[in-house]
């Protein structure tokens, strides 16, 4: 006679498998944000875009981002966009710690 399954632990592997996922999505997404510059953004003005972009019906805009972001994983453009109020690299804020505006 065969051994019954154990539904529940099957269940419990799933369920935890399935939150390691969502975890590596959301950290995956929060290293993009990151790595494209989009994190010296105020998070309306990001959401706002973002809902803007999730909205958009335009095909050739999208394919135009959609390029833009292949381009950009290939390394071709690996440079964040550019940041107005941020530091060169390697240098320090002016005394006080505040930095210039």
């Amino acid at each position: 006679m065969r051994k019954p399954k154990d539904f529940d632990s099957e269940l419990k592997a799933l369920a935890d498998k399935a939150k390691a996922i969502k975890e590596r999505r959301v950290r995956q997404l929060g290293e993009l944000v990151a790595a494209t510059g989009a994190d010296a953004l105020d998070a309306d003005l990001l959401a706002g875009a973002l809902l803007h972009a999730a909205a958009m019906k335009d095909a050739a805009t999208k394919e135009g981002w959609r390029k833009a972001g292949a381009a950009f994983f290939q390394g071709k453009v690996r440079q964040p966009a550019p940041r107005p109020d941020q530091q060169p690299e390697g240098a320090l804020p002016l005394q006080g710690g505040a930095a210039p505006h």
